[in-house]
């Protein structure tokens, strides 16, 4: 009998996620840098490769995919488990607030929880339609300027950053999302070079780790710039030189919306008085404060001296 050749057996994408998940999870990686579970992150792989957005992979699991792409994906999944890289840096994307940006080593992964208030237009807490101007203190991707300048249509965006090799990365950005007329990009040690310029609304994710603390990090971490997540021996130097400057650049009921990750309970103590408005995010999360400009200006002496 003429022998016929085995009939090739086409993997799912389901199969193919559920697969890499299993092996991420043996592998015992870290996640936090776009994603929380090795669920995700092998979703987000295999979503990138297939050129599938985030939001549409759950309607095609059941489609086939060909040898070349397993091959791929295969290779992205061994180069992440042998370097610990975050996927963000092999794939050179990342997402945020529901959009795609490019990322290298230069600046750490947008994982911002602002983004989901950015995305809200910080309600209730101003009126969306008199944001003329915002600030993004620490851009590094510029991811948080261009989710803002879609937030506030009308509104001029500044991003500002001390990384020339940052800077480098969000004027990438900002083209790609065609944003040049209205975000502008420049180099500045926090507000050093921003004079006396007002904003309606500050954003900022600036540096909070501390330094002991980097040294416990997983590997994931070592691969981002240093510059972007150290700020001195309790991980508050930054935020306290943001705190005592930002009156002098906020408009009358202009806000700041900072954030500090796992510094948020040592900013609360260093600063018992000050009404912190901790944002709650839909995990639960708050990290992310708001301060009006009276309230700053109200504690200044305080954040002054604290600096």
């Amino acid at each position: 009998m003429p022998r016929h050749p085995a009939r090739h057996t086409s993997r799912t994408v389901a199969e193919v996620v559920h697969a890499l998940a299993r092996r991420f999870q043996r592998a015992k990686l870290h996640y936090g840098h776009g994603t929380e579970t090795a669920q995700d992150e092998a979703a987000w792989l295999v979503g990138h490769v297939l050129r599938i957005a985030p939001n549409r992979l759950v309607r095609r699991l059941d489609k086939p995919v060909i040898p070349s792409r397993i091959k791929i994906i295969d290779a992205l999944a061994e180069e992440r488990i042998k370097t610990r890289k975050p996927m963000a840096y092999l794939l050179k994307e990342a997402w945020f607030a529901g959009r795609p940006y490019y990322v290298d080593e230069r600046v750490i992964v947008p994982r911002s929880l602002t983004g989901e208030f950015i995305l809200e237009r910080f309600q209730p807490w101003i009126d969306s339609k008199r944001v003329q101007r915002v600030l993004d203190l620490g851009t590094g991707s510029g991811c948080m300027a261009i989710a803002c300048a879609h937030a506030f249509p009308k509104a001029r965006v500044q991003a500002a950053d001390v990384s020339v090799e940052a800077l480098a990365v969000a004027r990438l950005n900002v083209k790609r999302h065609r944003l040049g007329r209205r975000v502008q990009l420049m180099r500045s040690d926090l507000f050093q070079a921003l004079k006396r310029k007002r904003y309606d609304v500050i954003v900022t994710n600036p540096p909070y780790v501390a330094h002991a603390e980097m040294k416990t990090l997983p590997r994931e971490y070592r691969h981002e710039p240093e510059l972007a997540l150290v700020s001195g021996r309790d991980g508050l130097d930054a935020i306290v030189r943001i705190l005592a400057e930002a009156p002098e650049h906020l408009t009358f009921g202009g806000i700041l919306v900072g954030e500090v990750g796992n510094s948020a309970k040592a900013l609360q103590k260093k600063f018992p008085s000050v009404p912190f408005i901790w944002l709650t995010s839909s995990t639960g999360d708050e990290s992310v404060f708001l301060l009006t400009a009276e309230e700053l200006q109200r504690h200044r002496d305080a954040f002054t001296r604290a600096g």
